[in-house]
């Protein structure tokens, strides 16, 4: 079985397609532009593989978050985020917004009159992998018949998936974003896969975590599962809804239980000085 199993935008498993217009236009369907993830030795070549199998029971994992865009869905699942948007309101979704602390990769706006009412920030995250995908990539293409220009199918190098690297340093970036959301009494979403968040859960602290979801929190988790559709095309499907605030990113981070040791190192150290030669007297 071929681990590529999504190549861009399209399920491997769809035989109607037309692969050699598809390998050749090298086009996303969820951003309608051009797969941005380009071989670094072939500029010109887009890798374009949005799911693979993995693990021990070959359960597809998404890693393009691009892939996350299908329907626009997750907007459609903000909008309740969205607390002073009313009915006649225009919405636009802004994508690269730049904020202290980072840069949201989409902001959905509620706006009236041209001006904006509200807005919800919103990150997509999937998973990064290790080593590389080609190999499998050039195996599904010589499968499809399609006519190849290396023979990288050969090629015994296989991928992982980074999943402590991509966990933390998504967490890490919120911790720093979420601030500036919260002192603008505005909402951030995560986007992610539910296997990615099932890993967070698994290694870090998320007992804290309103299940389902608080609407009244800053920090909101998205998580959604890949269903396999009777026509063999994979959907995306809201998995589940957690929320909290800054401080409960930083409970996911264990930042408050450092500092707690850290103040209790001090404290100990202080103890040990005290005495009655330290005491100070007003002279």
């Amino acid at each position: 079985m071929n681990k590529v199993v999504e190549l861009f935008s399209k399920s491997a498993l769809q035989q109607e397609t037309n692969w050699q217009k598809t390998i050749a236009e090298q086009r996303c369907t969820y951003t309608n532009r051009k797969c941005y993830k380009i071989r670094k030795s072939d500029p010109d070549v887009s890798i374009g593989t949005c799911t693979v199998l993995y693990g021990k029971k070959l359960e597809p994992i998404i890693i393009c978050p691009k892939r996350l865009l299908e329907r626009r869905q997750i907007f459609t699942d903000s909008l309740h985020l969205l607390s002073t948007h009313e009915p006649g309101n225009e919405l636009h979704i802004v994508s690269e917004v730049s904020i202290p602390g980072g840069s949201v990769d989409y902001v959905l706006v509620s706006t009236k009159d041209n001006k904006i009412k509200d807005f919800v920030g919103i990150e997509l995250q999937t998973l990064d992998t290790t080593g590389t995908v080609w190999p499998e990539r050039q195996r599904l293409l010589k499968e499809l018949g399609i006519l190849r220009k290396d023979n990288s199918e050969g090629s015994n190098k296989s991928f992982g998936m980074n999943w402590k690297m991509t966990a933390k340093t998504i967490l890490v970036q919120m911790h720093h974003k979420i601030h500036t959301f919260e002192h603008v009494n505005k909402k951030l979403v995560l986007v992610t896969q539910d296997k990615l968040l099932d890993y967070m859960k698994r290694e870090f602290n998320f007992s804290h975590m309103r299940n389902p979801a608080s609407i009244g929190d800053a920090m909101h988790l998205h998580a959604y599962q890949v269903d396999k559709q009777a026509d063999k095309s994979y959907k995306l499907k809201l998995q589940s809804r957690l929320s909290t605030s800054s401080d409960g990113i930083e409970l996911c981070l264990g930042l408050q239980t450092e500092a707690r040791i850290e103040l209790n190192q001090i404290i100990s150290e202080l103890q040990a000085k005290i005495s009655s030669a330290t005491l100070f007297v007003p002279v």
